[in-house]
């Protein structure tokens, strides 16, 4: 499944690269429960593009994230299945916000978010 127009464009900071081992644990697209290793692609303090997924996952569908001693809900947002492999690239937005669910500091993805128009307006209430 492709992003749509409007998810595509809610992104309200930059990624960070980040190369990380995860388990991931949910249902896939036929209902069957499973749990599997998967790597990071790139992060945000509220979300993660993951690659390695060798399950198909339904948009909407809630996934729980390990990483070291983390446990952390997602919910899927796009699938997209690599061309001549049996794998899967996921976007993933974070349902409760952990900020330092990464181990990371994000001050420049704070920084942006924090100068960009679209999140003045949210924190208004305007949008």
């Amino acid at each position: 499944m492709a992003p749509s127009g409007k998810e595509n464009n809610q992104r309200r900071g930059g990624r960070t690269r980040a190369v990380l081992p995860v388990r991931i644990k949910g249902k896939d697209a036929a209902g069957q429960g499973f749990e599997e290793l998967a790597i990071t692609l790139d992060v945000t303090p509220d979300g993660v593009r993951l690659g390695s997924v060798r399950r198909e996952l339904n948009a909407h569908d809630e996934v729980t994230v390990f990483y070291r001693q983390r446990k952390m809900q997602f919910r899927v947002v796009w699938t997209k299945k690599l061309k001549g492999t049996s794998e899967f690239q996921v976007g993933l937005q974070a349902i409760a916000q952990d900020k330092e669910a990464w181990g990371m500091n994000f001050a420049e993805y704070r920084n942006q978010l924090a100068a960009s128009p679209v999140a003045a307006s949210q924190a208004s209430g305007i949008a």
